[in-house]
């Protein structure tokens, strides 16, 4: 179908900037791991057309609420870049937006939800062994690593919690919107 440049630019930037917003939030104050990653990342993959920006966006989205981050809290944050945690992070959202091309064409409540806390566990799974794998905090061994998943749980309910909050808004948003613009609702961007 032909549609006009108009109509067709107009999903995919709507799209972005319903990631970058989301990926802002992380500025204000929230509870720890109480954040849209994953949410962005499943979002991405879900509605844009091209893989490629389905991908970029949601990382140059969570880049830039780095660099503000980095900005406002200084110091600890810049030191952050150069860790491995951070480089997981990022594979994290690589990953959980082609979880999220599973979700194309599919989106219903019940799959984003389980969408959602598939990419929540992918998020604690690799992240924690990141940390056990980087870091002198625990031993080398499986009780280590056991360890690490042990301490890693109270962040995992505010995971779970983040990612369902932002899933809700971001997918549930979008629907809202495409069912007031026709010309939204005409294409899947």
């Amino acid at each position: 179908m032909n549609r006009p440049a108009s109509l067709s630019a107009t999903g995919p930037l709507v799209l972005a900037a319903l990631i970058f917003a989301a990926a802002l939030t992380r500025v204000l104050p929230h509870p720890p791991n109480f954040s849209p990653i994953e949410a962005v990342a499943l979002f991405g993959g879900a509605y844009f057309a091209k893989r490629s920006w389905a991908l970029i966006v949601p990382l140059l989205a969570m880049f830039a609420s780095d660099l503000v981050l980095g900005v406002v809290n200084g110091g600890v944050y810049w030191s952050y870049f150069a860790s491995a945690g951070y480089l997981l992070v990022y594979a994290c959202i690589a990953l959980s937006t082609v979880l999220g091309f599973g979700l194309r064409g599919k989106v219903s409540g019940g799959r984003v939800l389980g969408y959602g806390l598939a990419g929540s566990l992918l998020f604690f799974v690799v992240t924690n062994f990141g940390t056990w794998l980087g870091s002198s905090m625990y031993p080398q061994n499986a009780s280590g690593l056991l360890a690490a998943y042990v301490a890693g749980i109270p962040f995992f309910q505010w995971t779970v919690a983040g990612t369902l909050f932002y899933a809700a808004l971001l997918f549930g948003g979008f629907e809202l919107l495409r069912r007031r613009n026709p010309a939204l609702r005409a294409q899947t961007a």
